[in-house]
């Protein structure tokens, strides 16, 4: 087999064989096929495109490049929930909690943060000695005993994904349904689930901008969990704000606390319930998303939220004390408000130009080597269709430069579009997909 009939075979819009796709996965995973010929490969199916068959079987090949993580010893269905990502989104520190204690085993492999914000990994390790460090004996023990355990990636998952990726970002092939879906999927499934959620963005702050596009990246990706066997479905969601109010580590944490004791954002309850409902429906919890729900609520009402959080940081190695007394995370020296400089309703708030103010707080990371800032972040205090007076406080910063708090300040003020025409408040879920169709609400 050769590589150059791959390439050409692609390029004239035939389709790969099954031993075809795992050949050039397992060879360039190994180093054996140079870095041009998959460059050419990639570009031919940017512009050619797979079908379902061609997009799973280039997932399962990812998959099989590296390590399978075995969950096997853990009892019950196993559920996984992967976000596409989006600013101010801290659903897993809610969502884990109140699954788990429906008795629903939460196995989280989660990773730290590239970019506006921290990863799930770096918002629990605001918690003073919380750890991801343990042995895969140790992980799956605190899920059989607590029902939930978030560790780090191993960074032997799907490594075929780490080579294609970094190829892809720099030869402009990023941007194809196949290879987004795929790529996403691979991690998933290596990650040893029974079922996944995902939660696919759509909006300015999201990958996918455009709302058809979410949906058609969706359902490429249930149908590749579908055809290896993986009960998938996803819910799109809207990601033309922030999430909730707070952007920012230490911030979001506390957020998350609020809203496991039932006093939290809206929308961010809002979607944790609905995503929370669909993870008791597949992991055979529950009959029905309405019965879920309810039986989510519940569990925030009655502090059996709360008290599962505590026992996930307990259990990690984290002070518990912060989720009861949430002035013990890490607090910026300068909390400064950011006051609207014109009346009316807010229209728009470019949630890309939030995470990059946060980005430039501290919040996240520039480069993967670079140190983060706990303390550092956002609190928005009007969101979409919300009247504001000239004056009146739209965000708070909290900072430890002056100086990056003044540039953080003009990059919210221009974040915000305020008009004088009254606004709807956005719809927060757009719709389901799931292996039978789409469902558009």
């Amino acid at each position: 087999m050769r590589m150059y009939d791959l390439i050409m075979k692609k390029r004239n819009g035939e389709e790969l064989t099954t031993e075809e796709i795992n050949y050039f996965i397992q060879e360039y995973t190994k180093g054996e096929i140079p870095d041009y010929q998959v460059s050419a490969l990639m570009m031919a199916i940017y512009f050619q495109k797979m079908n379902k068959r061609e997009t799973a079987d280039l997932t399962k090949a990812m998959v099989d490049s590296g390590e399978i993580i075995d969950l096997s010893a853990i009892e019950g269905v196993k559920v996984d929930k992967h976000s596409t990502g989006g600013v101010g989104d801290t659903t897993t520190l809610i969502l884990g909690p109140i699954v788990a204690a429906a008795g629903a085993p939460v196995a989280k492999m989660s990773g730290r943060g590239l970019g506006h914000t921290g990863g799930t990994i770096d918002k629990l390790e605001s918690f003073e000695g919380f750890s991801v460090d343990m042995s895969v004996e140790r992980f799956i023990q605190n899920v059989n005993e607590k029902k939930i355990a978030i560790g780090g990636q191993t960074a032997n998952l799907a490594p075929a994904d780490k080579k294609l990726y970094a190829l892809r970002d720099v030869t402009a092939t990023v941007d194809n349904m196949s290879l987004i879906a795929s790529s996403i999927m691979s991690k998933k499934i290596a990650s040893g689930a029974d079922a996944i959620v995902l939660d696919v963005k759509t909006g300015s702050g999201a990958f996918m901008k455009n709302e058809d596009d979410a949906f058609a990246l969706a359902k490429e990706m249930v149908d590749i969990g579908t055809h290896i066997g993986r009960n998938t479905i996803a819910v799109i969601t809207d990601m033309d704000q922030p999430l909730g109010f707070a952007v920012g580590n230490a911030l979001e944490v506390k957020e998350a606390i609020d809203t496991l004791k039932g006093k939290g954002p809206k929308d961010l309850t809002e979607l944790c319930l609905t995503l929370g409902a669909h993870m008791l429906v597949l992991g055979e919890k529950a009959n029905t998303v309405e019965e879920a729900r309810r039986v989510l609520e519940e569990i925030i009402a009655s502090g059996k939220g709360i008290n599962k959080l505590k026992e996930l940081v307990k259990a990690q190695g984290g002070n518990e004390e912060f989720v009861e007394n949430p002035s013990l995370f890490p607090t910026a020296s300068i909390v400064e408000p950011v006051l609207a400089n014109e009346e009316g309703y807010v229209k728009g708030i470019k949630a890309d130009d939030i995470g990059r103010a946060a980005l430039v707080l501290g919040a996240g990371r520039e480069t993967k080597e670079s140190e983060i800032d706990l303390s550092v972040g956002i609190v928005l205090h009007k969101k979409i269709g919300d009247f504001v007076k000239k004056g009146e406080k739209v965000a708070t910063i909290h900072a430890n430069s002056v100086e990056k708090q003044k540039i953080a300040t003009d990059m919210i003020l221009d974040a915000y579009t305020i008009v004088k025409e009254k606004i709807e408040a956005k719809t927060l879920i757009k719709g389901i997909v799931t292996k039978d169709g789409i469902n558009r609400f």
